[in-house]
């Protein structure tokens, strides 16, 4: 029976490893990040992954260093015929290159495009219209491998990234399962990413997102702002500061948005509200107005809710 190591760590990946299982697959080994700590007591948690291989009974490796040597000779000694890797770290060729029929990676996009760490999130924040899964062998450098199947997944207007990110787990899964068949068939071709690119596309990339990337510009456009809201939902989540009629600042996290175009002019970032059911503030082009918002040091909730409490800070 073949032999599979399954490296990631994400409830994103524990799909993939799931389907994995259940098509009948032997896997010999699961590899993934070390626990960290987490919460107000910073009490250690393992990764999902983690969680749901020793409920399964796998064997599970948390090497700190992917290059150690102990490592390696684990990996070697394991002997797998593949390694699957979703959603986890950029492995050293001495690591990608021991299964013999190769590793392979679960990409969140359609590659070339959104190369990197945040694929789902800039798809949305860019506002296309389809994404998708893409299965690739690794080489030495990130998202560039040669390709081995990719499944589109449409990206619906209302979409955020959660509802993108649940689409795209099943496909990921579906995919990873049709890969490790494939590679073991050893019947089939790949495709040099260059050969999808053609002489007129933009090159989409897809870097990490950190909170300096998540505050809004009122001087965007209003779709953009929108699409931000979505691409970010509901983490790490956009937020902008806003200043109260008394002149203090408060940050306020937007989970859903909604907006209107009117190009009517306005001030940009001022706030128009009734104080009950609606709250908004003016971009470039129009307005977006908050739905779901979470006010810093309180809990997420309607802006029907939010504005029941804090409608004396603005009118």
């Amino acid at each position: 029976m073949a032999k599979i190591v399954f490296m990631g760590t994400p409830q994103f990946a524990v799909a993939s490893l799931a389907k994995i299982l259940d098509s009948g697959f032997f896997v010999s080994a699961v590899v993934t990040v070390p626990d960290k700590p987490a919460g107000r007591g910073l009490k250690m948690l393992p990764s999902p992954v983690k969680v749901y291989a020793q409920e399964k009974n796998i064997p599970v490796l948390q090497p700190e260093d992917l290059n150690s040597p102990d490592f390696i000779a684990a990996i070697q000694n394991l002997a797998p015929d593949i390694i699957a890797v979703v959603a986890f770290r950029k492995l050293p060729k001495c690591v990608w290159s021991i299964p013999k029929l190769g590793t392979f990676n679960v990409h969140s996009s359609l590659l070339p495009q959104y190369r990197g760490a945040a694929p789902m999130n800039h798809a949305i924040i860019n506002g296309e219209t389809k994404t998708g899964i893409t299965t690739f062998l690794l080489d030495d450098k990130i998202d560039t491998g040669q390709i081995l199947l990719q499944s589109e997944v449409s990206i619906e207007p209302a979409d955020t990234f959660l509802e993108l990110h649940d689409k795209m787990m099943v496909v990921g899964a579906d995919l990873a399962v049709k890969t490790t068949e494939l590679l073991l068939s050893g019947n089939y071709t790949t495709i040099n990413q260059n050969q999808l690119l053609a002489e007129d596309n933009i090159l989409h990339k897809a870097p990490k997102i950190f909170k300096e990337d998540c505050k809004i510009d009122w001087n965007d456009s209003v779709i953009k702002i929108h699409n931000k809201v979505r691409g970010l939902s509901p983490v790490p989540c956009a937020f902008t500061d806003i200043q109260t009629k008394n002149g203090t600042t408060v940050n306020i996290k937007i989970y859903k948005s909604e907006y209107v175009l009117d190009n009517l002019p306005h001030e940009v970032g001022a706030i128009t509200t009734d104080g009950k059911k609606y709250f908004g503030v003016n971009a470039a082009d129009g307005i977006l107005y908050f739905k779901d918002v979470q006010l810093s040091g309180k809990k997420r909730m309607s802006i029907e809710d939010f504005l029941r409490g804090a409608r004396n800070l603005f009118l």
